[in-house]
């Protein structure tokens, strides 16, 4: 392996398949589609004046919402002559069940707003605005040409206000899903990408650049096994682990030579295994059917067993067999001695690596998932309700532009959190941006959406090595979007000092504090995360806090890594 080898990083893996785009809102489009349609149906029974053709619309429609129970609508921007059939169909069929019906004043009418709705997060804001216009020109005019009095217009205008507002908001939904999506996967491979040369850099400091070099477990066992082959004589090798899981148990981790079992407890263990095990050193076996012992190859004659251990524990077992007796001498002894070691270290290292890899990825997903619910959820949220309060007041009969008007704005606000939201998600420190700059366009752009006034007091003119600064940088985030979610705070004071070599991150709010008792919680408002961010880069975190006098965060790191 060359240093080019050690040193590369895993190549970026291919976008995966996009999701669905109504995938998230399949429990919702359902409810919709047969809560309308079965208010449909309820009103044509009500009527006095129902007709076999009404009753034959009601047919068509529950038809339909029972196939698109059993085949949803798929999800497409793509123009082919299938997708746009779909979805063409999906809101011509209500739209001519309400044309034969009397227009707006059918009891077909809020099928047509399902439609809407369903094909906007299909296909898109453009579909549903183009879908949602024409419908309603071809409502409206039908329906003034019967009789164009000042009753009638106004209600035209009110259904047509309404429609057009149901394929606005679902397609910003779909538009806002998938670029969350987007940015969320693009967070998730950067992340993994860092955790990846943090971790590779860390074990290469720590373990000498001996057998094996890999980071990576089966090429650590691969490397093992071939190098064995190459330095004793080898008929039969396997390397057993113990489980995390269950202290008692081992499996084959790898093997050449034979078939064995892939998992042993350890009273199956062949006895010299047990031996070199319960001594914790290397033995030798020259003549296993003359000591009348087995050993873990079926045909094993002779053999060398050692143990692997890491961190002063065993983590798992070496066995190298030959088919003939007298096979190993006491320099092939010696030399598993002082190879057991480094593969012992490699294997921990691979295994750790593998963990830390998950729990970080785990982590930024946790809260980048809390970012969105947090703000992009919620605030959903409170559209949908809105929505649902303008449809009532438009059956009442009464106004409703200031409403619309106040919706719109709504709207606008949602927009405006979720570009907050990913912008805050893509930045970071880099070499030609301190963490100083970070800090004060992330502060400004947290006054301009809240009531904090943050006074900053940076150092900007020395650094720390990148990967502390960004660990800096998200412990500072962190704090300050606490303070600005939950403290009532009107005031943020953040000091940072650095000297090249040591620094200070001090974060002081004028809030609520925590409750007497438990500040410093260690799940309160993700100050687990900070803590082990601190922890990841050699700093110390403390935090303060007393009730109704706000909180202090304090992150002190002393010594800096080398660059």
């Amino acid at each position: 392996m060359t240093d080019h080898d050690i040193f590369a990083l895993p190549s970026a893996a291919p976008d995966p398949e996009p999701a669905s785009a109504t995938a998230p809102f399949a429990p919702a489009i359902l409810a919709v589609r047969w809560t309308t349609t079965l208010a449909a149906a309820i009103a044509v029974w009500a009527e006095t004046a129902s007709t076999p053709w009404s009753w034959a619309w009601v047919a068509l429609l529950v038809a339909n919402a029972a196939f698109r129970t059993w085949r949803p609508m798929p999800s497409s921007t793509d123009a082919g002559w299938r997708n746009l059939t779909l979805a063409l169909f999906e809101v011509g069929l209500p739209l001519l069940a309400m044309a034969t019906t009397g227009g707006w004043s059918s009891p077909f009418v809020f099928t047509l707003f399902s439609a809407i709705a369903v094909t906007g997060f299909a296909r898109g804001f453009a579909f549903a605005m183009e879908a949602a216009t024409v419908s309603a020109l071809l409502l409206s005019g039908g329906y003034l040409a019967e009789s164009a009095t000042t009753e009638r217009i106004i209600s035209a205008v009110q259904w047509t206000l309404v429609l057009i507002l149901v394929g606005l908001i679902t397609g910003y939904a779909r538009r806002m899903s998938g670029e969350a999506d987007r940015q969320q996967t693009i967070a998730l491979d950067r992340l993994s990408r860092l955790a990846n040369a943090n971790a590779l850099l860390f074990s290469l400091h720590r373990v000498t650049q001996t057998l094996p070099a890999s980071l990576d477990l089966d090429d650590v066992l691969d490397t093992t096994v071939d190098r064995i082959k190459t330095l004793f004589s080898v008929d039969f090798v396997a390397i057993l682990l113990l489980d995390d899981s269950d202290p008692d148990a081992w499996h084959v981790a790898k093997k050449d030579g034979a078939r064995v079992r892939p998992r042993f407890t350890g009273t199956e263990l062949p006895a010299p295994v047990l031996s070199a095990l319960s001594s914790h050193a290397t033995l030798t076996v020259p003549d296993l059917a003359g000591a009348q012992q087995q050993g873990l190859g079926p045909k094993a004659a002779s053999g060398v067993y050692s143990v692997l251990e890491a961190r002063g524990a065993v983590i798992g077992m070496l066995v190298i067999e030959n088919n003939e007796p007298n096979t190993y001498s006491a320099r092939d002894v010696e030399l598993v001695r002082g190879l057991v070691e480094s593969v012992g270290l490699a294997i921990d290292n691979a295994r750790w690596f593998s963990r830390l890899r998950t729990v970080g990825a785990d982590e930024e997903r946790t809260r980048i998932a809390r970012d969105l619910h947090d703000r992009l959820g919620q605030s959903l949220a409170y559209l949908a309700f809105e929505l649902d309060r303008l449809i009532e007041v438009v059956d009442s009969g009464e106004p409703i532009n200031d409403r619309v008007e106040r919706l719109r704005d709504d709207v606008r606000m949602v927009i405006r959190e979720v570009r907050d939201t990913l912008y805050d998600l893509r930045t970071d420190v880099s070499d030609a941006q301190d963490l100083p700059s970070v800090l004060e366009a992330f502060s400004k752009r947290v006054e301009d959406r809240s009531n904090l006034a943050i006074e900053l007091l940076c150092d900007t003119d020395e650094r720390l090595p990148l990967l502390q600064e960004r660990e800096m940088w998200r412990i500072a985030q962190e704090a300050i979007t606490n303070v600005e979610r939950h403290a009532h705070a009107t005031k943020v004071r953040l000091v940072w000092r650095c000297n090249g070599d040591a620094a200070v991150l001090d974060i002081t709010d004028d809030g609520k504090g925590f409750p007497l008792g438990k500040a410093g919680r260690l799940d309160s408002y993700g100050i687990l995360g900070m803590r082990e961010r601190a922890t990841s880069i050699g700093a110390t975190f403390e935090i303060n806090s007393e009730e109704g006098r706000g909180t202090r965060v304090r992150c002190t790191l002393l010594h800096a890594a080398e660059r």
